[in-house]
């Protein structure tokens, strides 16, 4: 009689951490409208084409877990606008570099958003050792653990 596959446990890992709270599509697009400084819910909504309900839900995760902050700016009607914590503008990085990723592996031509770093040159997110500063290239990093 064959024998049960033995269970398996997920690696332990803080990559699997940091997806149980922005790991899907929305709760990006969500920090990435914020991150673009659109804080209403129907700007956010316009901006990523996510449906009313699941937006909704995403925005009260992101609440929940203090990546973003939610604050009235009318009493009459209620209304509420979005902030990125401190936690969330920490994404920023995240997010420039998924964007670096995107442009030169994804998508066919222009990039359609650009910024600027204050040095006056086209930004472009890279990695770097904190250590020696060099950038990272592939086959540089040992796994530790």
């Amino acid at each position: 009689m064959p024998t049960a596959p033995a269970a398996r446990t997920p690696r332990d890992c803080t990559i699997a951490d940091a997806l149980e709270v922005v790991g899907d599509r929305w709760s990006l697009l969500v920090v990435r409208e914020l991150f673009y400084a659109q804080r209403r819910f129907t700007e956010i909504a316009r901006n990523t084409g996510a449906p009313r309900d699941i937006l909704t839900t995403r925005l009260r995760k992101l609440v929940e877990h203090g990546v973003i902050a939610r604050e009235q700016y009318s009493e009459r009607p209620p209304r509420y606008e979005y902030r990125l914590t401190e936690m969330g503008r920490a994404l920023s990085p995240v997010l420039l570099t998924l964007k670096q990723w995107g442009h030169e592996h994804v998508r066919q031509g222009a990039d359609p958003v650009r910024f600027d770093h204050v040095c006056g040159h086209e930004f472009v997110a890279e990695l770097h050792c904190a250590a020696c500063g060099d950038p990272l290239e592939a086959g540089q990093l040992t796994l530790e653990g």
